[in-house]
């Protein structure tokens, strides 16, 4: 009776192989049109004139400022939101405190404004003409259309990966072993690196790596903020706007392949980092 209620459930959670062929057909004709064929794109545009003007376009003075001034921003960013990040689950997931849905919510807004607002609020606040402008101007601190300016944009706009991908985990694990390790003499801090950070790991390692492909190749908060000054104020993705708008097709395409290499990248560690968060090794 009980294989036969079985034998049932697998048959109505089995598609017909011509429903099951559909699907599979219609999502590789999906990823095939807005995945692969542009990504493919990109190599065969930044590959058009050859090798040479390919690497020419990556060592060009302009094009290694802009890729030492996304590698400077994301050295400064990710561990700063590697640290808030595990402060803001660590309190989250292990205490209960007055205003903690709120802080759930702080956590979640960069995800629902707009980069570009998000740039704007930096702007209206350190601006010239904002709030802190004159005071900051008369003190000869810079932080609009400098590196502070882009660095505070990619931090707001990259805070949540790190916290939100530790939370879910952090809650789901509990507490027990903490309390067995707290109960057997172990202080705070040997608590922290022998039972909690082994445990949550992989769940940090996976959102230091989204939140660092999300800092280098952030557009819209860093263009409200950096000025555009060639040379200085660029990263990679303002670059290969300016390089697109000046109808440099094949050097913009070539920069803009390095912001692929770390799409393709970040999709290689995801998948390994998520194969071995199921072994638990």
């Amino acid at each position: 009776m009980i294989s036969g209620r079985r034998s049932a459930a697998g048959r109505a959670l089995t598609e017909p192989p011509l429903v099951r062929r559909a699907l599979i057909g219609a999502s590789l004709v999906f990823l095939g049109a807005f995945l692969f064929l542009p990504l493919l794109a990109v190599f065969v545009f930044a590959l058009q004139n050859g090798v040479g003007a390919y690497l020419a376009a990556l060592v060009e003075p302009d094009a290694l400022a802009a890729i030492r001034l996304t590698l400077i921003t994301a050295v400064i960013v990710v561990p700063v939101n590697v640290l808030f990040g595990l402060a803001a689950a660590w309190a989250i997931a292990r205490f209960n405190f007055f205003g903690k849905n709120l802080l759930i919510t702080i956590i979640d807004l960069p995800f629902s404004v707009s980069p570009v607002v998000s740039g704007l609020v930096y702007v209206l606040l350190f601006g010239l003409q904002g709030a802190l402008g004159p005071w900051l101007q008369a003190h000869d601190i810079k932080i609009i259309f400098a590196l502070p300016g882009i660095v505070l944009a990619t931090i707001f706009v990259t805070s949540p990966f790190v916290a939100r991908e530790l939370l879910p985990l952090m809650q789901a694990q509990g507490t027990a072993e903490e309390e067995a390790a707290l109960t057997l003499g172990a202080n705070g801090r040997q608590t922290f690196l022998r039972v909690s950070l082994p445990k949550i790991k992989w769940g940090l390692f996976y959102g230091i790596v989204l939140c660092n492909a999300r800092a280098m190749g952030e557009f819209g908060a860093v263009s409200v903020v950096s000025g555009h000054v060639r040379g200085l104020t660029t990263t990679i993705p303002l670059h290969v706007e300016i390089l697109y708008n000046e109808y440099q097709f094949a050097a913009a395409f070539a920069v803009a392949s390095l912001l692929t290499f770390l799409a393709v990248a970040t999709i290689i560690v995801k998948t390994m980092v998520e194969a071995r968060s199921r072994t638990g090794s």
